[in-house]
């Protein structure tokens, strides 16, 4: 019972995301609830149910109408055409509308709460005076380094360095996760949690 309910949450889940940049869209003109309220209230006004614990019926098969909704869709993004219908409205909303990414991951990140574990070293890059966090991604023979500077808290976005050895100082005792953790949180941790300074 319980692998067939976590497979009808992944579909589920997989028919969410997909509608996603579609919902996003219906929001911006402001007719998200509209089209599937209509249609509960016709139904509960056909089913006879005004309302049920208190709730309006067309409230509730509105509800039922949207999560069938995700269902359908859920199923439809295994098809590749389908899939590449989505994966086009997601450029063309991450192209016009500042901030998609962002609101999609973190959309992406309440609903799959599954850890990615980052591949990369955790460190810090000498700017001037100061240090700077940053991911190493990979370093050659002679300890040169290309690393990654993230934005905070964005830390998807960032922007890429080559340094030399004594620019860069690794840090062993925090993982990529733990300094992403803290830069989301605009670096809080960094010192109280992890001493990234001693």
């Amino acid at each position: 019972m319980g692998k067939i309910f976590k497979s009808l949450r992944d579909v589920v889940m997989a028919g969410l995301l997909f509608l996603l940049p579609i919902y996003v869209v219906i929001i911006l003109l402001g007719k998200a609830w509209a089209p599937l309220s209509k249609a509960g209230k016709k139904i509960a006004a056909l089913a006879g149910l005004d309302s049920v614990l208190g709730v309006a019926g067309s409230t509730i098969l509105t509800l039922i109408l949207l999560v069938a909704t995700w269902l359908i869709c859920g199923l439809l993004v295994r098809f590749s055409f389908v899939s590449a219908l989505s994966k086009a409205a997601e450029r063309w909303l991450s192209k016009n509308i500042p901030g998609y990414d962002t609101y999609r991951a973190l959309a992406e990140d309440k609903l799959k709460p599954s850890v990615k574990v980052l591949p990369y070293a955790a460190a810090l890059i000498r700017q001037q005076e100061f240090w700077q966090p940053a991911y190493i991604i990979e370093q050659d023979a002679n300890g040169n380094s290309v690393v990654f500077l993230p934005d905070t808290p964005e830390t998807t976005k960032g922007h890429v360095l080559l340094a030399k050895p004594d620019q860069v100082r690794a840090v062993p005792s925090v993982t990529a996760n733990q300094m992403e953790a803290s830069l989301k949180k605009l670096g809080r941790g960094l010192l109280s949690e992890y001493c990234i300074c001693d």
